[in-house]
């Protein structure tokens, strides 16, 4: 400590310090190295000029700094610098209680999405069912183009056997639909956190839209024969009826908080003395209830 401080008292009566002197022979070398790296792909003339050059900045350099480096002394230029505030006191950081919340605070819940995928399931028959009697004149032929594919006995059908009533189809398209309407109305409502504020958006354009291209896309190479009879058009149009209806159901739900700001043993619904803070003035038996 006291070296220290004896270094700091000579440094401050100096009037001026002592910096390395500055010298040009390591740019010289590196010109060097460059002109015989260049050498490589023009003429060995050049290879012979940049050894000369990195011959001379090893020297230079060298000298300048063997056996004592060298130095030059700089004038030390005393300046007050005044720091001058106009403000009285320092304003600190309020933090609200959603300071770095991670959004949404509130979203819906996974069962509305189940509630919009079962209603929009029930709607999409409409334009299902139009669809047939326009372009068919049938109304089993979109019942057994979806369930026809998991009735075992039927191969290559022509038209008139899929605009003809089957129970086996007509079965098989109501387990198919109904298991595809709930499980898509699951993975709907776990997508509810990104457009909490816009479901019928999320529900009726982008998620239809994005399911139509990708079947589009892949459904040639799963089946050919059924993505020839597709009207694409029209399975658009069934999706967003789908999509719209499931939107709308699940706007009517109310929106919950999401568990973000509680602690993890809270959430999991562990009560352990310690563990979760009571609230002041809350009655104990009032909080175990909630719990």
């Amino acid at each position: 400590m006291a070296d220290h401080l004896q270094h700091e008292q000579i440094f401050a009566n100096a009037a001026a310090i002592q910096l390395p002197a500055p010298t040009a022979w390591p740019m010289i070398l590196a010109f060097g190295c460059t002109l015989a790296a260049a050498s490589l792909v023009t003429d060995a003339g050049i290879g012979l000029l940049g050894g000369v050059f990195m011959l001379a900045g090893c020297v230079g350099w060298f000298r300048q700094v063997l056996p004592k480096e060298r130095h030059e002394e700089v004038p030390i230029v005393h300046r007050p610098v005044p720091i001058a505030t106009s403000r009285a006191l320092v304003e600190h950081i309020r933090l609200s209680p959603e300071h770095r919340a991670h959004l949404p605070i509130e979203t819906y819940p996974v069962i509305s999405g189940i509630k919009g995928g079962i209603a929009g399931g029930f709607a999409m028959i409409v334009p299902a069912l139009i669809y047939g009697l326009v372009a068919q004149h049938s109304i089993w032929y979109p019942i057994n183009l979806l369930g026809g594919a998991g009735v075992a006995n039927w191969r290559n059908p022509s038209t008139a056997d899929i605009a003809a009533f089957h129970w086996q189809g007509l079965l098989v398209a109501i387990v198919i639909h109904s298991l595809t309407c709930v499980l898509v109305g699951l993975l709907y409502g776990a997508m509810l956190p990104m457009l909490p504020r816009r479901p019928v958006l999320l529900g009726g354009i982008l998620a239809p839209v994005l399911w139509t291209g990708i079947l589009h896309s892949f459904m040639g190479i799963i089946n050919p024969a059924l993505d020839q009879r597709i009207q694409w058009g029209w399975f658009l149009v069934s999706q967003v009826t789908y999509g719209l209806t499931a939107g709308f159901v699940v706007a009517r739900q109310e929106r919950i908080p999401t568990a973000q700001s509680m602690p993890f043993v809270e959430r999991l619904g562990i009560e352990a003395a310690g563990l979760i803070d009571s609230r002041p003035g809350a009655d104990p038996a009032q909080d175990k209830e909630r719990h």
